[in-house]
C-alpha cells in the first residue's frame, strides 16, 4: 500500500485506527521527534478545467511533524490544527519506511477501514439522493 493512499485512510477513518497503530510502535521501540508539531500555511494547487492550466487557489492551515526511528524518518501533515494526528501520522509513516515487522499486519487493517469509509459515504450518498428533485418531471 502506497504512503498516499495509506494517509488518506488514516485521516478520513476512525481516530482510534492511527492512535492504535502508532502506540504500538511507540510501545516496541524509541520515537525522536525531529520536528514538533507546528502549523503552517501551504499553498492548495488546482487545475483550470478549460486550458488544464495549474494555478494557486489560496492557502491552507497544516500542522506538520517530523519523526525518527533508527535511521527512517517519517512525517505527518493534516489539514487544520492536529497536532496529535500529525504526530500519529509521523510514527507511522516512520515505521512503514523502517519496514519494521508490526507493518505486515496493518495492511488488512487499513483496507478493512477504507471499505468502512467507502461504506459510510455510499450511504451518506444514497441518502442525499433521496432528495433530489428532477425538475424535467415536474408537472408545471
Amino acid at each position: 500500500m502506497n504512503r498516499r493512499r495509506r494517509t488518506k485512510i488514516l485521516i478520513d477513518g476512525s481516530p482510534h485506527l492511527a492512535r492504535k497503530l502508532a502506540n504500538v510502535i511507540e510501545q516496541n521501540y524509541t520515537v525522536h521527534i525531529v520536528t514538533e508539531p507546528h502549523h503552517a500555511l501551504t499553498m492548495i494547487k488546482m487545475r483550470e478545467t478549460a486550458k488544464k492550466t495549474l494555478f494557486y487557489l489560496g492557502e491552507v492551515l497544516v500542522t506538520e511533524t517530523k519523526v525518527q526511528i533508527g535511521q527512517s524518518f517519517g512525517i505527518g501533515i493534516v489539514v487544520g490544527d492536529e497536532e496529535v494526528l500529525s504526530y500519529q501520522l509521523a510514527v507511522i509513516d516512520a515505521a512503514y519506511e523502517a519496514d519494521l515487522a508490526e507493518t505486515t499486519n496493518w495492511t488488512a487493517l487499513l483496507e478493512e477501514e477504507e471499505r468502512h469509509i467507502r461504506e459510510t459515504r455510499e450511504k451518506l450518498e444514497a441518502n442525499l439522493l433521496k432528495t433530489k428533485v428532477n425538475f424535467e418531471m415536474m408537472d408545471v
